[in-house]
């Protein structure tokens, strides 16, 4: 037999406890060394900050300065508990304890519960959702699946921020929390939910640690025990821990000092958990004596993505950024970011597809190369255009966008109408394809207007949204089509898409990217209302998407694309624009109050649907102001809505006479120049006229959809026809850009 060759996959255990700090960088070493006393280690994305603290534990075992069995580390994860175990295994320092802080705390709650409480303890229940939905039952409401997934994380934040149900109400005011439901309802709900446990004698996982702390602070001699057992701590992830969590950090540790602590405040993105970067801004106000570390030697990216990381930071506002790293790339130059406008999502999602597979064909792996967006309905043009590509690809964190349950059941909705037809009276009264579309989702829950809050009721919202924007598009594309005809289109699409895949691309959201990198990352639909997302409404909450993208940028060793599209659909108004957190950065920008003038290299492309754009200057548009309805003063996000200058809801007041006299005035025109209909107004358009009854130019040239190029050419007829005069009907010379 042969010995086994020495691979990275099988490292050989250092002989000795110097050689476990071979390898180290300076500031990682420091680290290592600091045995004793509070420590504090602030480390920037991709420093090494797992192999700095594993190293830590490591040499103090192998040099009988810690006791294996002493040492409790924690962190937040299965996966990352599971990495650290790992490490220290390879590092010959077995017999530390590496678990989740709800493991931790499990395991103490088993063993002391017989001797503080007595008996068994409770069963622990696996999943709350079904008794959530029986103690809003109790309360006379009924919730399906994805409003009781937004009930019960709004129960475990309140129960993680040590809120009990009669505070509630109050702790949703003072955080500015978005509540998917009103506050006396869910606190309604909170309490029951609670007697029911009790009457049951089953705990919850938040349960486990609220347990574990009472017991900690009601019976000092088990704590004494639990403080004799553990004398050494190391929190991994610091930025992300729960009031909760620190509580009981605060008992394990008691009154002594042997304590360290590893985070980034500009990585803290699940504050809707409970997740706060207090703890650790303030870590050496609580210990005055700490020793503090900075790991900023960024052993990941390239300068350039490092570059572009630092510069977004320098724009942050806040606390967290004002303890922000300033990275230093180890590694040799790269290209520069990319960064593309294009025109529309499908041209977005195509080229980024075929860039893709350019990148495989130069030798870059599949596996290697992620698309991150906002949020997962976003994947479904993205797994088309991959799919049309011929490239495999995996979802991260998230079902294929057929496989969701609420768009298979909206495509069994949509099935069941095209079957009956007119039969069905649900579409009495939608006479085009979208409107029929509409009328079939809004039974599934689908509305004009986005539900609040950021859970799973706004996911399904979304996905839905995402069917009636296909819809839309589908019969801009294909007049005349039929509710059948989309309905085989979207068969095709899931058929295609659910083709067995190996190992590819990941498509991931930005928060399911967390703690993973490739060599190549596609940051796409970087527009306002996206990045930020629309709900993002505080300072403290737009700055944490700021938080957000710079994870994403920071998950990419080489290349790095940022890319948005101008409109939704092909031959869509450009009334996008790019996120505000690429001003100052993306050539041409203007700067936004930039901390240190830092500027991206690179240049934008012009995107189109050809493989390679041609380079062009960037041109910065004019940002523009909120669109309000004139009604009710809500902001409008939903193009028609705009145009409309109302709510689809808010009461109209519209001409039906002009709208009929406007309305056989463009079916004229059309006839005349050969194109259709929606080429000279919109039906939008026509009533937003309507509404208006402009009576100059100045006010017609206002309305969207209207415009300079369609004042000159239709002007004159539209404002004698809202002032009740006759015309003739002929166009103006020329062709009308569509």
């Amino acid at each position: 037999m042969t010995a086994a060759t020495h691979s990275t996959l099988f490292p050989q255990v250092p002989e000795t406890p110097d050689a476990v700090l071979d390898g180290l960088d300076p500031e990682q070493r420091e680290v290592a060394l600091a045995l004793h006393g509070p420590v504090c280690v602030l480390a920037g994305a991709g420093t090494g900050k797992t192999r700095a603290i594993t190293h830590r534990i490591a040499y103090g075992v192998r040099a009988g300065i810690l006791q294996p069995a002493t040492v409790l580390a924690v962190t937040f994860t299965n996966r990352a508990a599971g990495e650290m175990r790992g490490r220290l295994r390879q590092l010959g320092a077995t017999g530390v304890q590496a678990r989740t802080f709800h493991s931790a705390a499990l395991r103490q709650l088993q063993y002391f519960w017989p001797k503080a409480v007595g008996g068994e303890l409770p069963r622990l229940l696996e999943r709350k959702v079904q008794l959530v939905a029986e103690a809003a039952a109790r309360c006379e409401l009924r919730l399906d699946r994805n409003e009781l997934r937004d009930v019960t994380s709004e129960i475990e934040w309140a129960k993680v921020t040590q809120t009990v149900p009669a505070d509630y109400p109050a702790a949703v005011t003072k955080t500015q929390r978005d509540a998917p439901r009103d506050p006396a309802v869910l606190s309604q709900i909170y309490s029951t939910y609670e007697q029911l446990k009790r009457d049951r004698s089953v705990i919850d996982f938040e349960d486990v640690l609220l347990l574990t702390v009472g017991i900690l602070q009601d019976r000092s001699d088990i704590a004494e025990h639990v403080r004799g057992q553990y004398q050494h701590f190391v929190v991994d992830e610091y930025q992300d821990v729960s009031p909760l969590q620190q509580r009981l950090l605060d008992l394990w540790v008691g009154d002594r000092d042997d304590l360290c602590v590893v985070g980034d405040a500009s990585q803290t993105i699940y504050s809707f958990t409970g997740a706060t970067p207090d703890h650790l801004l303030n870590f050496r106000t609580r210990h005055p004596g700490a020793t503090v570390v900075k790991l900023v030697r960024d052993y990941r990216s390239t300068p350039q993505v490092v570059h572009l990381a630092n510069g977004l930071l320098s724009q942050a506002h806040g606390k967290a950024a004002d303890h922000r790293l300033e990275l230093v790339s180890q590694r040799e130059k790269g290209p520069e970011p990319v960064y593309t406008e294009y025109s529309d999502e499908p041209t977005e999602a195509e080229s980024t597809a075929r860039r893709i597979r350019d990148l495989i064909v130069a030798g870059v792996p599949a596996g290697e190369i992620a698309v991150l967006y906002r949020v997962n309905s976003q994947s479904e043009v993205y797994e088309q255009a991959l799919a049309d590509a011929g490239v495999p690809y995996q979802l991260r964190g998230a079902e294929r966008f057929f496989e969701r349950a609420e768009v298979r059941e909206a495509g069994t909705a949509l099935r069941g109408a095209a079957r009956a037809g007119r039969n069905d009276s649900l579409l009495d009264g939608a006479e085009d394809l979208a409107s029929q579309v509409r009328a079939v989702l809004s039974t599934k829950g689908w509305t004009t207007r986005p539900p609040a809050g950021s859970g799973a009721v706004r996911d399904r919202w979304e996905s839905l949204a995402a069917l009636v924007r296909l819809a839309e598009d589908f019969e801009a594309a294909r007049p005349g089509a039929t509710l059948t005809d989309l309905v085989r289109e979207l068969d095709e699409r899931a058929a295609a898409q659910h083709a067995p895949t190996v190992q590819g691309v990941t498509l991931a959201s930005l928060h399911s990217a967390k703690g993973l990198e490739w060599d190549a990352v596609f940051l796409v639909g970087l527009t306002e209302g996206m990045m930020p997302i629309a709900y993002a409404k505080t300072d403290e909450q737009v700055e944490e998407e700021r938080r957000l993208m710079y994870v994403g940028i920071t998950r990419a060793r080489v290349h790095l694309s940022l890319s948005w599209a101008l409109s939704r659909s092909p031959g869509g108004r450009a009334s996008r624009r790019p996120t505000r957190f690429l001003n100052g950065l993306r050539p041409g920008s203007a700067g936004a109050g930039t901390r240190g003038g830092v500027g991206g290299g690179g240049g934008i492309d012009r995107g189109s649907g050809r493989a390679a754009a041609e380079r062009a200057p960037a041109v910065e548009r004019k940002p523009r102001s909120p669109v309000r309805c004139r009604v009710c003063g809500r902001t409008l996000t939903d193009a028609g809505e705009m145009k409309l200058m109302r709510c689809e809801e808010c009461p109209s007041d519209m001409d039906e006479a002009l709208y009929g006299r406007l309305y056989d005035w463009r079916a004229a025109q059309a006839t005349l120049l050969g194109q259709p209909d929606f080429c000279v107004f919109t039906e939008k358009t026509l009533m937003a006229i309507a509404e208006a009854v402009p009576s100059t130019e100045g006010e017609l040239v206002v309305i969207a959809g209207v415009g300079n190029r369609k004042l000159s050419r239709f002007g004159t007829d539209v404002l004698a026809i809202c002032a009740g005069e006759a015309v003739d009907g002929r166009p103006e010379d020329g062709v009308d850009e569509t």
